[in-house]
């Protein structure tokens, strides 16, 4: 199955550092990944990522960042 084609139905995966992929729907999940909640063509997934995945750091770096940013370092 091809990653560029607009006939097949895919998921849209998370991670644990809340970064997102598209997985075909009939697979199964990968491990380290879940499914975030929304399914559909390929180019509606892409749109739901670029909507929902605003901050492109991973989440282990935003939280070293912010607690960085807390004690003034």
């Amino acid at each position: 199955m091809s990653f560029d084609r607009d006939d097949a139905t895919f998921l849209v995966l998370v991670n644990h550092e809340e970064q997102y992929s598209i997985w075909p729907d009939y697979k199964a999940v990968p491990g380290g990944w879940r499914a975030a909640g929304f399914s559909g063509n390929r180019q509606a997934c892409l749109d739901y990522i670029e909507r929902t995945w605003v901050d492109m750091r991973p989440l282990s770096l935003r939280r070293f960042m912010e607690a960085q940013a807390q004690t003034g370092a």
